[in-house]
């Protein structure tokens, strides 16, 4: 018998996780690694900050978006499901890649290669040229317009969806056989893909964010996914092993992140030895697990009840996912001229992104079609369950 009862903390996961999106976000523009504009005083400080999340939180939103989705496939059928997953998913990332991406790269052909812009080097003329389509390239680094940038997320999640709708319209799923697992199997067999992918799919297709050669991203994320759709009918007891577990799994996943550090500091400059970092790869997907399961495990103790605020909270979900990056960058250059500390300039970010995407959500959820083309339901069409989840950003370039 299939489960249907709901599930309130996969909305309190959702929050959370959103919750860190604008700061990790703001963090990319004062930490070394490549983003589309950056600081002048960006350096290492807070990267050991930004990797406790970077192996895990975007595994997580996938787990909960599929299990999300059966809630919506079971109740909408095979293309129910698929019209309102394409209407859901694929208007915001259209609109998105034509209109409210663009800031992000008119900023960052600014501020890495301003030769390269076309006409006067204003915004306008900008727009039209990336709408035409084309490549900026600073050396190797090139740019192809237009680009998704942070929402590559809404075309991988509704590829997943669609497959997994079409394997179950070609084939039903039989009797599920629900064996009790002792705690060990929990914190290890379902990593067991995950290590497999780190290992053998990221040395040879490292993330890219592109849809069509990003292997090792659909290894791990797929399967992610697919771990939470059939959380609903075939693993019923993860929910309840990462409530069990929770502890356990979150201190397995700080230590982990502990060890990384160090493994990191000490090879910061020199090569690791082969056998030690194939190790701390299966570290890697190890600690992603482990704290995908504690939160998962916590969130179920935070989030007990169906709060009416928490299911209000978790519909604006998508629609600041889908803002919030263009207003770091746009408002990143703004404070830019002012030389505030770092400190004091990224706090500043955060509170001027989020008062911006609440202001932004009331003053859109009322008008009929931008509403759909930034990702706000009208009314009650589909409860927060089914809302893609927000996710947020690794360390690569694209996104």
């Amino acid at each position: 018998m299939h489960s249907e009862t709901r599930l309130p903390f996969l909305d309190g996961l959702r929050l959370a996780a959103f919750a860190l999106l604008i700061p990790y976000h703001v963090g990319m523009y004062y930490v070394s690694w490549d983003w589309h504009v950056k600081s002048a005083q960006a350096g290492p400080t807070i990267e050991p900050l930004m990797l406790l999340s970077s192996p895990w939180r975007l595994g997580l939103l996938f787990l909960v978006a599929g299990t999300a989705c059966h809630g919506l496939w079971r109740r909408r059928g095979g293309w129910g499901f698929i019209r309102e997953r394409s209407r859901r998913l694929l208007l915001p990332l259209l609109f998105g890649m034509a209109v409210i991406v663009t800031p992000q790269a008119y900023f960052e052909v600014l501020t890495k290669a301003p030769q390269l812009l076309p006409g006067d080097g204003g915004y306008l003329d900008f727009w039209a040229a990336y709408l035409h389509g084309g490549r900026y390239c600073r050396g190797q680094d090139c740019m192809d317009v237009p680009t998704w940038n942070h929402l590559w997320f809404l075309p991988y999640l509704w590829v997943y969806a669609l497959f997994a709708a079409l394997l179950l319209a070609w084939r039903r799923p039989g009797p599920v056989a629900r064996a009790a697992w002792p705690v060990w199997a929990w914190l290890l067999v379902p990593a067991l893909p995950l290590v497999l992918a780190r290992l053998l799919l990221m040395p040879l297709f490292p993330s890219s964010h592109d849809l069509w050669t990003d292997l090792y991203n659909h290894a791990q994320y797929g399967y992610l996914f697919a771990l939470g759709w059939g959380s609903r009918s075939h693993w019923p007891g993860l929910w309840q092993a990462a409530l069990r577990y929770r502890t356990l799994s979150l201190a397995l996943a700080l230590a982990g992140w502990a060890l990384l550090m160090v493994y990191f500091s000490a090879y910061e400059t020199v090569e690791p030895p082969a056998a030690l970092r194939a190790l701390m790869r299966v570290l890697w997907a190890l600690m992603a697990w482990w704290a995908i399961l504690a939160a998962c495990g916590w969130a179920q103790r935070v989030f007990r009840e169906n709060k009416p605020w928490l299911r209000a909270a978790s519909q604006g979900v998508l629609c600041a996912y889908v803002l919030h990056q263009s207003l770091i960058v746009v408002f990143s250059q703004w404070l830019k001229p002012l030389a505030w500390p770092p400190v004091l300039e990224g706090l500043a970010l955060i509170a001027l992104t989020a008062l911006a995407c609440l202001l932004l959500y009331r003053l859109l959820r009322p008008v009929p079609l931008l509403r759909e083309l930034v990702g706000i339901t009208a009314g009650s069409a589909c409860p927060p369950r089914c809302s893609a989840p927000s996710p947020a950003h690794s360390v690569p370039r694209s996104g």
